[in-house]
């Protein structure tokens, strides 16, 4: 579902901007380092602890010298019994109802704002290639995905534990 945006518009003209409701759905993954702005994403039909477990290796090939300390919300499917947490990975949840803690969250509005503003789309394929468009876009910027994500309480704890 697109979503009508402001848009600059001459003096005297109203702005036209299509509709159309209709549901199907993709999932984004995404995890952030705000210290640094490096951002890891996939883009999959479904969400479930397979899938999930499928993103986490993703991120842990993709970081497999680094030990990851990943935070997230308490997701059906980031709480799942089968989820399959990589060895080089911690996970740690945020307390419920509190996605206003999670960083990644900002970069969606970005998305929405950046991608889908006023947008109408065809199908499912051209919402997808809109999409990892968008993701891809943010990931070959670190220095724009740290300044939405990089929050002071976040970047002042220290990365070197013991």
């Amino acid at each position: 579902m697109g979503t009508p945006r402001r848009c600059w518009a001459p003096r005297g003209v109203r702005p036209v901007v299509g509709a159309r409701v209709q549901r199907k759905y993709l999932y984004a993954f995404s995890a952030v380092s705000p210290h640094d702005g490096v951002l890891d994403s996939l883009v999959l039909p479904w969400v479930n602890a397979e899938t999930m477990s499928l993103f986490l290796d993703e991120v842990a090939r993709r970081h497999a010298d680094e030990f990851v300390f990943m935070v997230m919300d308490q997701a059906g499917w980031h709480i799942a019994g089968e989820l399959q947490v990589p060895p080089n990975m911690r996970l740690m949840f945020l307390p419920p109802y509190s996605p206003e803690l999670n960083p990644a969250e900002h970069l969606w509005e970005a998305i929405r704002e950046d991608c889908f503003a006023n947008h109408v789309f065809a199908d499912l394929d051209a919402v997808e290639a809109v999409l990892t468009t968008g993701i891809a876009s943010l990931e070959a910027n670190p220095p724009r995905t740290q300044s939405m994500t990089g929050f002071k309480w976040i970047t002042s704890i220290s990365l070197n534990a013991t």
